[in-house]
């Protein structure tokens, strides 16, 4: 019958209102926050009976996953991006690429940072399918510190005693190809990544820290001497610190 829509048509039509139920979704978690999503709200505002919009997203939860998922791989996108520009650079400045690019993604995307890394939703879970999303940061930045911890031979992390257990269960489930030590203290550098941005995407730099940019880059290249990416120049016994006189692109190879 030549009205009968093609299933190439009903697909396009389906990413539409798909995407248009997100887009909604997405205005009323910057309105009302996630806590107050609603799929009849939802179905309201875009002229469509709430039966329809079940039809793509069974329930609240179902479209929240939906919006964590793209929102993780947002970021994940920006972040293997700016790394991607810096690839060829020495793992300092891919480590600050990185870092940078989750900072200027989260202060352009406030909203969607709240969902996927602010307080938890009431009620939800998130199910497995966000673990993918969800770890592409991570996931790279392991990649940086195994290539200056594999290639470039630096000094391992410090752990204290009683973490060490902890450590190699964390470097058996994560990197197994990594130091206990390092894995620890990467795990710590990446919740401070997050910590620092979340405290200015929600406002709590507020009065405290007025020139942001240069603090955030001091404190992510502090992260990096911690977890081995600052290294030594030859004859020295210690790494230098951030912000020393031997520290910075003088001090690591290959920047």
């Amino acid at each position: 019958m030549p009205n009968t829509p093609t299933p190439g048509a009903r697909a396009r039509a389906r990413i539409e209102v798909t995407a248009a139920i997100k887009d909604e979704a997405r205005r009323q978690l910057a309105a009302e926050g996630a806590p107050k999503l609603s799929l009849r709200a939802v179905a309201r505002e875009l002229g469509m009976v709430s039966s329809a919009v079940y039809r793509y997203f069974p329930s609240r939860d179902d479209l929240l996953t939906a919006l964590i998922i793209d929102a993780y791989n947002s970021l994940g996108e920006a972040v293997e991006a700016a790394h991607g520009s810096v690839a060829d650079s020495g793992p300092l400045r891919r480590w600050t690429a990185t870092c940078e690019a989750v900072r200027a993604w989260g202060l352009a995307h406030p909203h969607e940072y709240a969902l996927i890394y602010g307080s938890p939703v009431p009620g939800y879970t998130a199910p497995q399918t966000t673990i993918p999303a969800a770890g592409r940061v991570g996931l790279l930045l392991i990649a940086i510190v195994r290539d200056a911890h594999q290639g470039l031979g630096v000094a391992k992390p410090r752990l204290a005693a009683e973490l060490r257990p902890e450590a190699v269960r964390m470097a058996a489930d994560l990197a197994p190809d990594l130091p206990p030590e390092v894995v620890a203290t990467l795990v710590a550098a990446w919740a401070q990544l997050f910590g620092l941005v979340g405290f200015e995407v929600f406002g709590q730099f507020h009065r405290i820290v007025e020139d942001r940019e240069p603090f955030f880059r001091q404190a992510v290249t502090e992260l990096a001497h911690n977890v081995g990416l600052v290294y030594p120049q030859k004859g020295r016994a210690t790494t230098p610190r951030p912000g020393s006189a031997t520290a910075g692109e003088g001090g690591e190879p290959g920047s």
